[in-house]
């Protein structure tokens, strides 16, 4: 994944993604653009730093091939929670259980607290 921040928490995924997770690359963009003045912004990056990073995320290099085991790794474990009984199909029944059990408890939508 080529990451390009542009503004409000994208630097942080940014970060997350290609210093924890290390399945990104950095494209360069180093200054956020005001959300309202995006056609002030100009150029953040130049061609040439757009190619180069397309090349080192697509080398055969050890690198590159870490960084997709990696990806395919974080891509199964995601798999492995939406399926039944995996961590976010538990969490997600669990809270649809506790709005019915809330809903109920308060008699419904037509009912003011």
């Amino acid at each position: 994944m080529i990451t390009w921040p542009f503004f409000a928490d994208q630097f942080f995924n940014e970060k997350f993604i290609v210093n924890v997770i290390k399945t990104g690359i950095r494209v360069g963009v180093e200054e956020p653009v005001f959300f309202g003045h995006e056609e002030n912004a100009g150029v953040k990056v130049k061609s040439d730093e757009i190619k180069r990073v397309i090349e080192k995320l697509m080398d055969g290099e050890e690198e590159g091939n870490e960084r997709r085991k990696r990806a395919k790794e974080l891509g199964e474990m995601a798999k492995r929670a939406v399926e039944e009984e995996g961590s976010s199909y538990l969490n997600m029944s669990l809270f649809i259980e506790n709005v019915m059990a809330e809903h109920t408890n308060s008699g419904g939508l037509d009912q003011e607290k």
